[in-house]
């Protein structure tokens, strides 16, 4: 069996079809996890999301800033961005379909010795704390609708911007999704700078890369994400970046986890880079 690990798609389904193309990719023998971001600034989101659902148990898929906003949107909770590309799921007859199985997906994941989220850790939390916490999202994801919708209605924002356990409600939930989907840079303390961008070494002063936070209580396991296009392929033994921008003109990118080798498509799709 073959593990791939995939980055961003971000609704470019032709880049994603040649890449499972071109590792020989088999349902029935292979198995593919999607860091986040299915959707969203590419031409075919709902194309992406019925891929990924006809895969059934053959792909594991988190969610990203990206799904979440989508999820947003769709109940009326957020305006689109003008360069969002949302409407092939808005407007799609099987819509409700693809929202159901969305919300359903994962926050994070703890499998084949690796750790994987779309974004980041906070410094603060262990292997056992993140899955801990992944799982009260997605707890409320698949509420029913009065709570999902209050949790949605309440997502967004960049306060608190650092964990804290005694944390409850909608503040504690909002720390647990910023983390996950949006972070790249923090202080060592775990304060998060959520508007900073950049290549790795390019974050505000007195900030680093989430990963590179001392005592980071998840220095001994392996991080895959994505969300960080600026940071580009990163190989380390701790740390794995596949977001390789495919929607802002670069490449989409998996990594076969048995053998380390990275397989990699061109995209057509060319936007503005962002958030």
């Amino acid at each position: 069996m073959g593990l791939y690990l995939i980055g961003d798609v971000q609704g470019c389904d032709a880049a994603l079809g040649r890449l499972l193309a071109k590792v020989g990719f088999s349902p029935s023998r292979d198995h593919a996890i999607l860091l986040g971001d299915l959707v969203n600034r590419g031409p075919e989101s709902a194309a992406v999301l019925r891929r990924l659902m006809a895969l059934d148990g053959s792909a594991t898929c988190l969610l990203g800033n990206h799904d979440l906003s989508l999820l947003a949107v769709a109940h009326g909770l957020r305006a689109p961005h003008g360069n969002d590309t949302m409407d092939s799921v808005l407007l799609s007859p099987d819509r409700e379909a693809l929202l159901h199985w969305l919300r359903h997906q994962r926050m994070a994941l703890h499998e084949h010795g690796l750790l994987m989220v779309h974004g980041g850790v906070l410094p603060q939390w262990d292997v056992a704390k993140t899955m801990a916490l992944a799982a009260e999202v997605e707890a409320v994801l698949r509420a029913e609708e009065p709570e999902l919708v209050a949790f949605l209605a309440n997502m967004y924002g960049n306060q608190p911007d650092r964990w804290d356990d005694a944390l409850q409600g909608h503040d504690r939930l909002r720390v647990i999704v910023n983390a996950l989907t949006r972070l790249r840079f923090c202080t060592p303390e775990g304060e998060m700078q959520l508007k900073a961008s950049g290549g790795l070494h390019e974050g505000p002063p007195g900030t680093l890369p989430w990963f590179e936070a001392p005592d980071r209580r998840t220095a001994g396991t392996t991080i895959a994400f994505g969300h960080w296009s600026q940071l580009g392929l990163l190989l380390r033994d701790d740390v794995i970046a596949l977001d390789t921008g495919c929607v802002w003109g670069g490449c989409l990118s998996a990594l076969r986890w048995d053998t380390r080798e990275v397989v990699q498509v061109g995209c057509e799709q060319a936007q503005v880079p962002g958030e």
